[in-house]
């Protein structure tokens, strides 16, 4: 495990995980749906979120779909104005159409007030933007909160603007009436203690940075709709920010009850690297379960710091609010030179990237599922040879398993849960389950609690 925190990964650190068939084909599938969704304009509010929305639901029959009027005060927050742009683009002074929304929906700047008007290249100019040193990348800009209008443009583009009066146009609402949108969906389980994911719906053409995390969701939700569970899990997909805020404020009471693990899902999809950020508390169920799938599964991973967050966490764990929520990622935002521009998109973004992501998350789930609290109900250590316990389990050797049988009824004190025991014996839970289902049926561990 790398303690990079804060450091830029931008090419390399690739992670050789042999997926199986099952998830290669949810990663592929994965893909095909955010290729449909890609073109869409999603921010804040607005028919794009909407849109959003109809089609992941179509995945999650029960997804249900809420709407929050502008205006609408949330801890110190205001939902804003919903916002819905038809068209936006400039014309050269020859009169050709050299910015056009409907050919990348990056070109506009989101929120943009609209305008219609002829202006000078100079003036132009304040109303643009690019990147100098990425001069092919539209760059991803928002203004939800100040009017002003504007586009965004590769730089080599903006180079070869000639002099003269272009014709500005951005066709846009902001309707003080409106709505923000999200969605959520609980599916139950034994316990009314709840898992929650949450991913964000609020960014228009990136792969990486938007689409990655509701695509996750969504398969996380499929495999859990048909995995027997322990727990509930809640599902939200939510802009980000405003949106998590939002939910937080209508949910507090029941969250703070009920939540016992969480993730926040985003940058979920590209091949470089698999990233970890604790959550505020950073020892939480949630921290304890991505750090030991991770260890085991990418042991090169990148552990960031609190000081490093950027998204929902912020809310889900900020003092007052507090709750367990940490994130698993690959390649973390602000980290990747895709990151906000056009450059992040489904070449970044792969079906073998988004596969490793759901699979990451799927571990840790699996994690959570298995942690229980177990106590050896033999004094002294039990004698293993009648039961038959020296055989060979799975590809093990039968030393090798009969000594890991004794080492976990060692441990099984019951103070040590098994994500801890599985800690201390350097083996992943996932190979220890069969050995406690194994002592466990022959009366050998109890479940304690």
């Amino acid at each position: 495990m790398s303690e990079e925190s804060g450091q830029s990964v931008t090419s390399g650190h690739l992670v050789g995980i042999m997926l199986d068939t099952e998830t290669m084909q949810a990663g592929e599938d994965m893909h095909a749906l955010a290729t449909r969704l890609f073109p869409i304009c999603r921010s804040l509010t607005g028919n794009g979120v909407r849109d959003t929305l109809a089609a992941l639901k179509i995945h999650i029959a029960n997804l249900q779909i809420h709407e929050v009027n502008s205006g609408t005060n949330c801890f110190d927050w205001v939902i804003p104005q919903e916002w819905n742009v038809r068209e936006a683009w400039i014309e050269d002074p020859d009169g050709k159409r050299v910015i056009d929304f409907t050919t990348n929906n990056l070109h506009v700047v989101g929120y943009s007030t609209p305008v219609d008007r002829l202006i000078d290249l100079e003036e132009l100019q304040g109303h643009l933007h690019s990147l100098p040193g990425t001069p092919d990348a539209i760059p991803y800009i928002t203004s939800y909160y100040q009017e002003r209008w504007g586009f965004c443009l590769c730089d080599a583009q903006r180079s070869a603007l000639k002099p003269g009066k272009y014709r500005v146009k951005i066709d846009a609402d902001h309707n003080p009436n409106g709505n923000l949108t999200y969605a959520d969906v609980l599916i139950p389980g034994e316990s009314a203690d709840e898992v929650l994911l949450s991913t964000y719906i609020c960014h228009p053409s990136m792969a990486n940075n938007e689409l990655s995390g509701p695509m996750v969701a969504v398969w996380l939700a499929k495999w859990v709709q048909q995995a027997p569970r322990r727990f509930s899990y809640r599902f939200v997909f939510i802009p980000e920010t405003i949106g998590s805020i939002c939910y937080l404020s209508k949910n507090l009471t029941h969250l703070q009850n009920h939540v016992r693990a969480g993730f926040n899902l985003t940058c979920m999809g590209d091949e470089r690297s698999y990233s970890y950020l604790p959550s505020r508390m950073g020892n939480t169920l949630s921290d304890r379960a991505a750090v030991h799938v991770l260890d085991h599964m990418a042991p090169d991973f990148i552990r960031y710091d609190w000081l490093d967050r950027g998204s929902d966490e912020r809310q889900y764990c900020a003092p007052g609010i507090d709750l367990p929520i940490a994130s698993m990622m690959r390649s973390k935002y602000h980290t990747y030179p895709e990151y906000h521009t056009s450059l992040d998109d489904l070449d970044f973004v792969t079906p073998k990237g988004l596969a490793g992501g759901y699979f990451a998350v799927r571990r840790a789930l699996e994690v959570l599922e298995a942690n229980r609290v177990w106590r050896a109900t033999m004094q002294c250590e039990p004698q293993m040879g009648r039961r038959g316990l020296y055989s060979t389990l799975g590809t093990r050797a039968p030393e090798v398993a009969t000594r890991l049988r004794m080492h976990i009824l060692s441990y099984a004190d019951g103070n040590h849960d098994l994500l801890a025991l599985a800690d201390k014996l350097r083996t992943p839970v996932w190979e220890l389950v069969p050995f406690i289902e194994e002592l466990a049926a022959y009366g050998l561990l109890e479940e304690v609690g």
